[in-house]
């Protein structure tokens, strides 16, 4: 990501403040890839497929797929679920998304935990949702019911903008929704059960997800994961959207030098976020510690706010 490579946070997005509203709209809160959040798919979760807790809600978007990598032997009673973590962008700050293996017997909970407590793989990464404590998750009445911990703080803290605030509260609908694989709105309730508003946005009646391009990061990788370990190839997977689908990436070095250099493209681009795949010829790279770079493609050659990126260290072994 570009807090990484020292890029300057520039302003804010406008669409991002007319877009975060509490009726939000019907976008699904996907990102192009079969497990990132609600799958079409109507196949049993596995451990490398969201959570599914039987909701009948399910999204419209067709789904693609470019899922993470999984080395390991499945751990039984587990789930992968997407956790939309808050990272820096040129446009001001924005969701990356970071798949976590949790619990199966309450993973929406787990997940919502994760996210509150900023508890991310990716150093790039954290929370707008800091003080936030979760007693339960739960789906009911055609939403996702969120019960508050008593010491939550219902109002923004000191300095925190109205545009932070509402990407917040996106943050845990883009959560809940995507480990649920439902489009159902969210709402904060309190232990006896009365509503509550979240940061001051009107949470108590139920949010939905605003659309991607308004609150998601233009780029995110999936595969390598953070911290990860390859040798001879480095399979690479995410999504973006990106000017005419081209991704540029790099591999540097532990000094910030580009040893690698090269381009891939997404499906597409343009109104989402659309899966990208490239296999990098790491073989002629000595043992240690690089960092894999994906951007989104700059048509106005530095005229504009810059690009959007994304980084995973890894090692080679």
């Amino acid at each position: 990501m570009n807090t990484r490579n020292g890029l300057a946070v520039l302003a804010l997005s406008g669409t991002l403040l007319a877009g975060l509203t509490a009726c939000g709209d019907d976008t699904d809160p996907t990102s192009g890839e079969t497990q990132t959040d609600p799958a079409t798919s109507s196949s049993t979760p596995s451990p490398t497929t969201p959570a599914s807790t039987g909701s009948s809600s399910a999204p419209t978007e067709p789904s693609t797929d470019s899922s993470p990598t999984e080395t390991d032997a499945p751990e039984p009673g587990t789930v992968v679920v997407p956790v939309y973590f808050t990272g820096d962008t040129p446009m001001g700050p924005r969701l990356y998304r970071e798949f976590r293996r949790v619990e199966s017997d309450d993973p929406l909970e787990e997940a919502a935990t994760l996210l509150v407590g900023g508890d991310a793989l990716d150093p790039d990464y954290g929370t707008l949702l800091q003080g936030v404590t979760v007693e339960s998750v739960e789906q009911r009445d055609g939403a996702i019911v969120v019960t508050l911990g008593d010491d939550s703080p219902l109002t923004a803290g000191k300095g925190t903008s109205s545009v932070e605030a509402r990407l917040a509260v996106q943050s845990l609908v883009y959560t809940l929704q995507g480990a649920a694989q439902t489009r159902d709105p969210v709402r904060t309730v309190l232990s006896d059960g009365s509503s509550a508003d979240l940061y001051g946005q009107p949470t108590g009646k139920g949010v939905k997800a605003a659309a991607q391009l308004e609150v998601l990061a233009l780029v995110s990788v999936t595969t390598p994961e953070e911290g990860a370990t390859a040798s001879g190839t480095l399979a690479v997977s995410g999504v973006a959207s990106s000017f005419e689908a081209t991704v540029p990436y790099a591999v540097l070095d532990s000094s910030g030098k580009e040893v690698i250099s090269d381009f891939t493209t997404a499906e597409q681009f343009g109104d989402r976020l659309y899966p990208f795949e490239a296999e990098v010829d790491i073989s002629g790279l000595e043992a240690g510690t690089y960092t894999f770079v994906a951007r989104t493609d700059d048509p106005s050659d530095g005229e504009g706010p810059g690009p959007f990126e994304d980084t995973k260290t890894f090692t080679v072994g």
